[in-house]
Formats: C-alpha cells, sequence, structure tokens
C-alpha cells in the first residue's frame, strides 16, 4: 500500500521527520510519498504543525486526517477549515520530557536549591528542607502529562493531590474535581503545576481569587499553558511574597517579549517553552501508527473533542 503524506510545518520540522516517519511507515509496510507541496486533493494524511496564520485546510479533499505535532490545540482547533479528524500528540518522549522538566523544577524550589547555587557571599548558612512526605504538591490537570507528573511525584513520596474536570483515579495521588475539589488542591499545595489544556473555562483559572488560596509563599509552575494565569495577578502577589516564586515554561505571547516584566522579577523564572518538546524519533512512530490504523480502517488514537475543546 502507498500513501501520501503532506507536511504543514516549518521545513526544519519536515527534515527532521522525513527520515524517521519513512522508516516507521516502512516497518508497517506502508510506501509513502513524503514532501511539503503536493496537490492537496492528492493527500492521504496531513502533518500538522503550522507556523504563523491558520492554513486553509478546505482543498485537502481527500484527507482522512489531520495529525498533530504538539500537545497544545487550542489555535488549531479553531481553524474552520479543519473539517478532517485531528489527532493531538501523546508520545513517550513528550511525555518523558515533561516528567524530567516538573520533577526537576519541583525538586530545585523543595530543596531550596537556589539559596546555595547563588550564594557567593562567603556565610554558611544551614536550611534543611523538609522531607517529600512532608512537602504538598498540587497537579492541576490529569491528563496524559499531568498523570504521569502527578505519579512520578507521588513516588518520590510527595504528598500528591490532583485536580481534573471530571473525578480521576491515581494510585498514590489524591484526586479531586469540580469547583470545591479545585478550592481543596489550591489550599493544600505548597508547590502548584499547571498541566491544563487552554479552554475557556481553564483561561485564567490561576486569577486573583485562585491565588489567594493558596498557601503564603506558594511556588507556581507553569508548563502547560500561558492563558492559564492572569499575569496581573500574578505579578501583584509575586510583589508583596504572597507567592514566592513563579517558574514559567509558557507565556501568552512567544516568545516572551523582552520588555516582559517576568524577565526582570527576582522572584520569576523564564525557561523558553522548552518543558515537552516534541522529538522527531518517538513522535513519527506515533504519526505511523495513526496512518497504519487509517489505512486499517482502525480508529485513530488520541483524537481531539473539538466540544471540549481538547
Amino acid at each position: 500500500m502507498s500513501v501520501t503524506v503532506q507536511f504543514i510545518t516549518a521545513p526544519a520540522v519536515f527534515e527532521a521527520y522525513k527520515a524517521p516517519l519513512a522508516a516507521a511507515l516502512e516497518g508497517f509496510g506502508i510506501a509513502a510519498r513524503l514532501g511539503t507541496d503536493f496537490a492537496p486533493e492528492t493527500v492521504d494524511y496531513i502533518v500538522y504543525a503550522p507556523q504563523g496564520e491558520a492554513v486553509d485546510l478546505a482543498p485537502y479533499t481527500r484527507a482522512k486526517a489531520a495529525l498533530g505535532l504538539w500537545a497544545g490545540v487550542e489555535t488549531i482547533i479553531s481553524n474552520p477549515t479543519l473539517t478532517m479528524p485531528y489527532a493531538r500528540m501523546v508520545d513517550e518522549g513528550l511525555t518523558e520530557g515533561m516528567v524530567e522538566w516538573v520533577t526537576g523544577h519541583v525538586l530545585r524550589h523543595h530543596l531550596g536549591m537556589d539559596a546555595d547555587i547563588c550564594r557567593r557571599d562567603g556565610q554558611w548558612q544551614k536550611h534543611v528542607p523538609p522531607l517529600a512526605r512532608n512537602r504538598r504538591v498540587g497537579v492541576l490537570g490529569l491528563g496524559e502529562l499531568g498523570a504521569a507528573c502527578a505519579r512520578t511525584l507521588a513516588a518520590l513520596r510527595f504528598d500528591v493531590a490532583g485536580w481534573s474536570r471530571s473525578q480521576k483515579e491515581i494510585a498514590g495521588v489524591s484526586c479531586h474535581a469540580g469547583a470545591g475539589g479545585l478550592a481543596t488542591v489550591l489550599a493544600r499545595s505548597d508547590i502548584v503545576v499547571l498541566l491544563l489544556p487552554h479552554t475557556p473555562a481553564t483561561e485564567n483559572i490561576l486569577n486573583a481569587a485562585a491565588l489567594a488560596q493558596l498557601p503564603s509563599g506558594a511556588i507556581i509552575l507553569n508548563p502547560g499553558r500561558g492563558a492559564l494565569i492572569n499575569d496581573a495577578a500574578l505579578l501583584a502577589a509575586l510583589d508583596t511574597g504572597r507567592i514566592g516564586h513563579a517558574t514559567l515554561d509558557t507565556f501568552r505571547i512567544e516568545p516572551l517579549p523582552p520588555d516582559h516584566p517576568y524577565w526582570r522579577h527576582p522572584r520569576v523564572t523564564v525557561t523558553p517553552h522548552i518543558a515537552s518538546e516534541t522529538r522527531a524519533d518517538t513522535a513519527a512512530r506515533v504519526v505511523a501508527e495513526n496512518i497504519r490504523r487509517g489505512e486499517a480502517g482502525e480508529p485513530f488514537l488520541h483524537l481531539v473533542d473539538r466540544a471540549a475543546g481538547y
């Protein structure tokens, strides 16, 4: 069997995926034409990670699915010409990267590492952190990434609570749902990790009222979506010390403008959207599996529910 796969991505992305995707498809016995400029009516599948403005997908009348390379979907499903099924990226490399970023920064703040790493004044000042079992961590969002992070932190014996729209069950994690559940998790989170999708329901979920529910001096980690946080409210809480520190990886505008207050704030760490990068060697196998499924008439993996927004 043979398929035509159109990449709607940056040129560098196509170059990175071309060889591993061809190899993965060949392993399934599928011959493929991979390119960036096929006639739309000849395309069977689209590998989709658009740059800049939305792409008109209406001419791709034959395409069975658009297969995304990103975990986030809000800027994609808002495209009215995206009428074919859309599968977001869920793969082991992306999950591992997120778990490593979250675990590293939780441990950084839990252990108070900045106090030692940044010390150059010759002062011998001991600060003994509590054990992980006495540090309360909240994870907002218990999808693929959030659940993986919550499980890893629980395995390190952190006292982990999680919140999601619908009730979940995760071994070692106290799971909550609904408005009351959110308040419960916030109130007991010395460190809170934001891993929710960006939807109308989660826009500014960490606003002034939510920030006030956190324990004084709480730490915020946001590797999820920039719009989950009300920036003005967070900056105000940081200025007063109500929030001890915010380590932020995602922002409403990216790249984060050089004059943004986050860059200069002493209680903010900025990382450049690196918490979970899609890696071609693992993600290509996910794309190939969905193409195999499409050719076999099987359900696609990781289809987005557009009504729910994720």
